[in-house]
């Protein structure tokens, strides 16, 4: 287990700071400290879909170009330029695309992207599409 991602162990591969979110399937007694931790993965997926849909519909960050910088800032040290062009790549989505909140297809994908990039590692499409359906 200790040789898996970080986010993989924690089944959250998005990697989302903690915060107050009282995030559905949120592990209560946390014990990475600083990253979230979920009861399963599509929990953590599910947190990460209702993130992205949240930047599209109240901050109208709705390009793949515009999402990751807010997600990954290059101030944390993210090659934001790579970031955008291997979620782009990888989802087929263009990073200029612009987004629908409720296009369940391109978010699934660019969800299974991100977790790529920030796992190193591909997860089952099929868990994002079952965190789909838990929203």
């Amino acid at each position: 287990m200790q040789n898996l991602p970080r986010g993989i162990r924690n089944n959250n591969p998005l990697n989302i700071r903690i915060s107050s979110t009282p995030w559905q399937g949120k592990i209560a007694e946390n014990t990475d400290g600083a990253f979230e931790q979920f009861i399963s993965i599509e929990y953590g997926l599910r947190a990460g879909l209702v993130n992205i849909r949240t930047y599209i519909r109240r901050d109208h960050l709705d390009t793949i170009g515009v999402i990751i910088p807010k997600w990954a800032p290059a101030l944390d040290g993210n090659d934001v330029r790579a970031y955008v062009r291997l979620v782009s790549n990888k989802s087929g989505v263009p990073a200029t695309r612009r987004l629908s909140y409720n296009d369940r297809f391109e978010l699934c994908r660019i969800v299974w992207a991100m977790a790529w990039v920030e796992c190193g590692q591909e997860i089952s499409f099929s868990a994002v599409e079952k965190a789909w359906a838990l929203i």
